[in-house]
């Protein structure tokens, strides 16, 4: 399956270091050939660029690797296809409107048999579980938050948390999303997190012989969380989610987390938000 990255953070940071790590996994010290995508959010819009080629050695990943472009928010994915060609419009992340902001969305897993009925307020554009599952989820946040013009994340992390566990009885379901005020990470089955702060130290990449003084890097007001499927660096301290975990942070610092006691048969409202227009 695919590989994710996401940082979070209280100023606009450069994810460069990170990417050089995860980019190699496309193709050099992993399998995921199959295109890759990095969004870049600073406020209500976002900067997209996504690719068929592979990561390791696409002319694009090499740019991105060279030229850093820093954002509070930032999300990539390295793509392992198990649902849809190897296409454009099948690569990581999506992005769609709503309420003014653009939100994008990145997911890892495989969701058989998921087929929830659409209303058209946002239809996919490629043959993925993952786009599909996107605009599921942007459907229902539409449909319960229509008279709201921008909900605060306070009322969409219960709701997105609710819709996350009914979508992942279907398979695995780890998706990142943002809207560029927070992050929303769920883990189905795998996804860890890390906290740099100050005093920071020396990073090690676990997949590039590359090696980052975080200190030089970094101001001491500097925060940020990074967030990712397999660590990316050996010397630091990552710690993997609990299964059906969604957490959302902001500004670098987890604000919210949900993790479900145990897993329950989806509710009769959920079947029926799939059946419904």
């Amino acid at each position: 399956m695919c590989q994710l990255f996401a940082l979070n953070s209280n100023t606009p940071s450069a994810a460069t270091f990170s990417f050089t790590g995860l980019s190699a996994r496309g193709g050099a010290t992993g399998d995921h050939v199959d295109g890759f995508g990095l969004a870049f959010h600073d406020g209500r819009s976002c900067r997209v660029f996504i690719d068929e080629q592979r990561a390791s050695d696409a002319a694009l990943a090499d740019f991105l690797r060279r030229h850093p472009i820093r954002a509070r928010t930032v999300m990539a994915h390295v793509r392992k296809a198990t649902q849809g060609p190897v296409t454009l419009e099948n690569c990581h992340p999506f992005v769609r409107e709503w309420q003014g902001r653009h939100w994008s969305f990145c997911h890892n897993g495989d969701l058989k048999g998921f087929a929830p009925r659409l209303n058209g307020s946002h239809l996919p554009v490629g043959d993925t579980d993952s786009e599909r599952a996107f605009c599921f989820l942007l459907q229902e946040l539409r449909r319960n938050f229509r008279r709201r013009a921008v909900p605060h994340w306070r009322h969409v992390a219960p709701l997105l948390a609710e819709l996350a566990g009914g979508v992942a009885r279907f398979g695995n379901f780890n998706f990142l999303l943002s809207d560029g005020e927070v992050l929303y990470a769920h883990a189905s089955t795998r996804l860890h997190a890390l906290q740099r702060q100050h005093p920071f130290a020396q990073a090690q990449l676990v997949d590039h012989d590359l090696v980052l003084d975080l200190a030089q890097a970094n101001g001491p007001d500097d925060r940020m969380v990074l967030i990712a499927t397999e660590p990316l660096t050996r010397n630091e301290p990552w710690r993997p989610f609990a299964a059906g975990e969604l957490r959302v942070y902001e500004a670098g610092e987890e604000v919210w987390r949900h993790t479900p006691a145990r897993r329950e048969a989806p509710a009769a409202h959920f079947a029926a938000r799939l059946a419904a227009a």
